[in-house]
C-alpha cells in the first residue's frame, strides 16, 4: 500500500489545549510529521471512520476525528462530568464499533473504588456516527451532575491530516439542522456546520438543557440526576450530507456480505475462532460500493489513510477470501476493469491495459515530501498481473463462466500490457520507473523510497525489476492462457493462438528469472529482490522471494531453497516473516519495509509454501501468525516489529487498523491449515492438511464452492470430512479412502 512519504513523529502528542467556551480554538500546531495511530481506538464502516483516544475523546490532534469521504467532519468530540474528564479504564474496537469504559473518579462515594462510570458506545454506518452515552452510578445516593459535550469539525482533507499539517481550526457551528432539513417545531435539538463537499448535522436525544454554537463548535449541556444503582443516558448522532459529488463517492458495502455470522471455526486452539471473527468483522467494515455500479463491492485498503479502491491491496484481499465466495472477487475485478488504462500519460502512469494503483476522491498531496497523486493513479508494476490471477482463481473457485467471459476483453488488454509494454528493455523483465517525478519511486508492494536494499544496506536505483513482479507475470500469463483456451473465442482460433504465445512467453521469463535473480554461493543461494537500473541483482535477502512460491516460476528444488531461507533464523521471527533479513546492513525491525513484519506478506509466503507442497513449513508460519493475533487483541495490524528482534513486540506507530489484506490473512491461515484447493471447472476439491496440524483438530463451516455452502473438518489424526459438495465433485485427500465415508452430497 502506498506510503506517501514515510515521515513519522518521534514523540507523544501534546495534550489538548483548554479553550474558554465561545473562543475560536487555535487548532493543533502543524508538525509536518505523520500522526501515529497505534494507541488510538478505530472503527470504520465503508466511507466513514472514527479515530479517538482510548477514552473516546477526539481532541483535534493528530488523526483524531470522524472522517467521511476522506474529509474530517468531526475533529472535536469531548465530554465532561461535573467539569472533569472521565478517566479511561478499558476500550475495545471491532469492525464498525468502538466501546469505552471510563470512570468519573471525583463523583459518587468517597474511597478508592470508582462508583460513577461513563460508557460510550460508538457505531459508524457509512457517513453516520451514532454514539450512546450512558452514565451509571453505583454510589450510595443520587448523583446530580452536569454532562457537557463539546463538538466541532475542521473539514480537513485526509492528505494534510496524514502529512501532519492540518491546523484543526474549527468551522463555525450553527444551531439547527441546516438548510437541507425542515425546521419543524418537533425537530430534535441539532447543530450543523459545512464545507464545500459535506454538511454535518449533529442531533441529541433527549434535547440538552442548553445548546450553544459558534466559532468554537457546539456545546451541549445536560443536567443529569442518577439515582443509586441506576443509569441514564444521551444519544448523539452525527449525519453527513453530500453537497456535491467528489471524484469517487463510494458508499459502504458492509451489507453485501454475511460474514462472520455464516463462517464458523471450531478449533482445538480457541484463539483461531476469535481471530477469524474479528478479522471478518473488520474486513466487512472496509467494504465499499463502486459508485459506477453499486452492485459491485470491493475492499478498501485500510483506515484511515487508504479508505478507497487500491489495485494490489483490494486484489490480494479478494484473492485470499475466495474460500468465502466469489462475489467480492467479481466486484473488485469489475471495479478495477472500469478504470483500466486506455491511453498514455506519464503524469498518471497510465498505459493501455494497465490496472490502476489507487483512486482518490480529490488530488492527494503531501506537502512534507513534495508528493502528488492524481485522482486515478496507475503507478503500480504488479496490479495488472494480480488482476489476471484473481480472475483465474475466481473462475476456479466457481465464478460463473459467463461473468468471467464478460471480462475477457480486459483480460486480453491486461495480458498485452504484460507482454508488450511492461518490459521495455532487452532483458525482457517487468520494470518500473516514476517518469513524473511526483509519484511513487518504488511501485511494488514495498513502495517506500528506502525499501530496495543491497545486502550491505545501500539503496538500489531505478528502473527496477522486482522478483515478485516477474513471478506474478509468469503466473498471470499461464492463467490468461488457461482462461482464453477454456472460455475464449473458438473461431477463428485467435484466443487459442494467443494462449500458446502467452505460455511460451511465461516459459521464457521463467528461464530469465533463473539465470539472473539467483545469487550467493551454491550451498546458500537465494533469489535477489530485484535487478536495478545498473543491471545489478539487488542482493538483499527479503521476503519478496516468498511471493514467487506457488506461481509456477520456480522448480521444486528452487521452491525448497526459498522456503528454507524464509523459515530460517534471519527471516522468520516469533510472529511472522520479516521484510528484510536481520543480518542486512539496512535492517530496522520497525522500518516500514526494512525489517518489520507485515501480516499479509507473511500470509502470502505461507500460501506459496503450501502450494509448493511444503505444508509443515507453512504450518509453522501460520502458527506464528496466531500468536501475533493474540498479542494484538485478535485485531491484526498492518505491520509490526517482531519480538524476536527487539525483545518484545511493538506496534508500528503509523500502522493502519483495520487493514484489508491483513484482516483477509486470517482466511489465508484457514486455507493453509486445511490444505484446501478448488477447481470447480474440473469438479474437484482437494484437502491436504499439513502435518503437524498448526491449530490441532479443526472444523470450518461456511466455505463457498460454486454457490454451495461447504464444511471441511480435520480431526486430530488428520482424517478429513467434507460436507455440502455437489454430488458430481471428486474429493482428493492425502490417503485414498471411500468417498461415501467422507462426503455428504447435496
Amino acid at each position: 500500500m502506498t506510503d506517501h512519504g514515510n515521515e513519522y513523529a518521534s514523540g507523544a502528542e501534546p495534550s489538548a489545549p483548554q479553550q474558554p467556551w465561545g473562543q475560536q480554538p487555535s487548532g493543533q500546531q502543524p508538525s509536518g510529521q505523520q500522526p501515529w495511530l497505534h494507541d488510538l481506538a478505530i472503527c470504520v464502516d465503508g466511507n466513514g471512520t472514527a479515530l479517538s483516544d482510548p477514552d473516546g475523546s477526539m481532541t483535534g490532534h493528530g488523526a483524531h476525528g470522524f472522517f467521511v469521504d476522506d474529509e474530517r467532519v468531526v475533529s472535536l468530540f469531548t465530554m465532561t462530568l461535573g467539569g472533569a474528564s472521565p478517566v479511561k479504564v478499558a476500550h475495545s474496537s471491532r469492525g464498525a464499533r468502538s466501546e469505552f469504559f471510563t470512570s468519573a473518579r471525583g463523583l459518587g462515594d468517597r474511597g478508592p473504588d470508582p462508583t460513577v462510570e461513563l460508557h460510550r458506545r460508538r457505531v459508524v454506518a457509512g457517513g453516520v456516527l451514532r454514539e450512546s452515552v450512558v452514565v451509571a452510578s453505583r454510589a450510595s445516593s443520587t448523583v446530580d451532575v452536569p454532562l457537557v459535550i463539546r463538538m466541532g469539525g475542521d473539514g480537513s482533507d485526509i492528505g494534510p491530516v496524514k502529512a501532519g499539517v492540518a491546523t484543526g481550526a474549527l468551522l463555525e457551528a450553527q444551531v439547527g439542522p441546516g438548510p437541507a432539513a425542515e425546521q419543524a417545531s418537533d425537530a430534535p435539538a441539532a447543530a450543523h456546520w459545512e464545507t464545500e463537499g459535506l454538511r454535518t448535522v449533529v442531533t441529541f436525544s433527549p434535547a440538552p438543557e442548553r445548546l450553544e454554537a459558534g466559532p468554537g463548535g457546539l456545546r451541549a449541556t445536560f443536567p443529569l440526576s442518577v439515582a443509586a444503582g441506576s443509569e441514564t443516558g444521551v444519544e448523539v448522532v452525527v449525519r453527513t450530507e453530500r453537497r456535491r459529488l467528489g471524484h469517487f463517492p463510494a458508499d459502504s458495502g458492509s451489507d453485501a456480505v454475511d460474514w462472520p455470522e455464516t463462517v464458523q471455526v471450531d478449533s482445538a486452539d480457541p484463539r483461531l475462532g476469535r481471530l477469524l471473527d474479528t478479522s471478518l468483522a473488520d474486513l466487512r467494515s472496509l467494504l465499499l460500493r463502486d459508485p459506477a455500479d453499486p452492485r459491485d463491492v470491493f475492499a478498501a485498503a485500510g483506515t484511515p489513510w487508504y479508505l478507497t479502491l487500491f489495485g494490489r491491496d483490494s486484489l490480494w484481499t479478494a484473492r485470499m477470501t475466495l474460500p468465502l465466495g466469489t462475489d467480492l472477487a467479481a466486484g473488485t475485478l469489475r471495479s478495477l476493469a472500469r478504470r483500466q488504462g486506455t491511453g498514455w500519460d506519464p503524469e498518471t502512469a497510465e498505459a493501455p491495459g494497465k490496472i490502476p494503483h489507487e483512486l482518490r476522491r480529490t488530488t492527494y498531496e503531501d506537502a512534507t515530501v513534495d508528493f502528488t497523486l492524481p485522482t486515478v493513479y496507475w503507478g503500480t508494476v504488479d496490479a495488472t498481473a494480480l488482476w489476471i490471477c484473481l480472475l483465474h482463481d475466481a473462475w476456479r473457485w466457481g465464478m460463473p463462466p459467463e461473468e468471467v467471459r464478460s471480462m475477457l476483453p480486459e483480460l486480453r488488454a491486461a495480458a498485452s500490457w504484460l507482454t508488450q509494454i511492461a518490459a521495455p528493455d532487452e532483458d525482457g523483465f517487468i520494470q518500473y520507473v516514476d517518469e513524473s517525478g511526483r509519484g511513487l519511486a518504488n511501485q511494488g508492494w514495498k513502495d517506500s523510497g528506502d525499501s530496495m536494499r543491497f545486502r550491505d544496506g545501500s539503496l538500489a536505483t531505478a528502473p527496477i525489476a522486482l522478483v515478485e513482479a516477474q513471478a506474478y507475470a509468469v503466473e498471470a500469463a499461464m492463467d490468461a492462457a488457461a482462461l482464453l483456451r477454456e472460455l475464449g473465442d473458438t473461431s477463428p482460433g485467435a484466443d487459442a493462438a494467443r494462449a500458446a504465445e502467452l505460455e511460451e512467453w511465461a516459459g521464457s521469463l521463467s528461464k530469465r528469472i533463473r539465470s539472473r535473480f539467483w545469487v550467493g554461493p551454491p550451498e546458500q543461494r537465494y533469489l535477489a529482490m530485484a535487478i536495478d537500473g545498473t543491471a545489478r541483482p539487488v542482493d538483499g535477502v527479503g521476503s519478496n522471494m516468498g511471493h514467487a512460491l506457488g506461481t509456477g516460476a520456480l522448480t521444486p528444488t528452487e521452491a525448497q531453497e526459498v522456503t528454507d531461507l524464509l523459515v530460517g533464523r534471519t527471516m522468520l521471527g516469533d510472529f511472522g516473516i520479516m521484510t528484510l533479513a536481520s543480518d542486512n546492513g539496512g535492517f530496522n525491525p520497525i522500518g516500514y519495509h526494512t525489517g518489520s513484519v507485515w501480516v499479509h506478506d507473511t500470509a502470502i509466503c505461507a500460501l506459496g509454501m503450501a502450494r509448493e507442497g511444503h505444508g509443515a513449513q507453512a504450518a509453522s508460519v501460520v502458527s506464528a501468525m496466531l500468536d501475533l493475533g493474540e498479542a494484538f487483541g485478535y485485531r491484526f495490524p498492518e505491520l509490526l516489529a517482531d519480538p524476536a528482534t527487539i525483545g518484545q513486540w511493538a506496534p508500528y506507530p503509523a500502522s493502519c487498523r483495520p487493514q484489508a489484506w491483513a484482516a483477509a490473512s486470517a482466511v489465508a491461515m484457514l486455507t493453509v491449515a486445511l490444505g484446501v484447493a478448488v477447481d470447480v471447472p474440473a469438479r474437484r476439491l482437494t484437502v491436504r492438511p499439513p502435518s503437524p496440524l498448526p491449530f490441532g483438530a479443526l472444523a470450518v463451516k461456511g466455505l463457498r464452492v460454486a454457490g454451495h455452502t461447504v464444511s471441511v473438518s480435520v480431526d486430530a489424526s488428520g482424517d478429513v470430512t467434507v460436507d455440502g459438495l455437489p454430488a458430481d465433485f471428486t474429493v482428493e485427500l492425502p490417503e485414498p479412502v471411500s468417498r461415501e465415508d467422507l462426503v455428504a452430497a447435496v
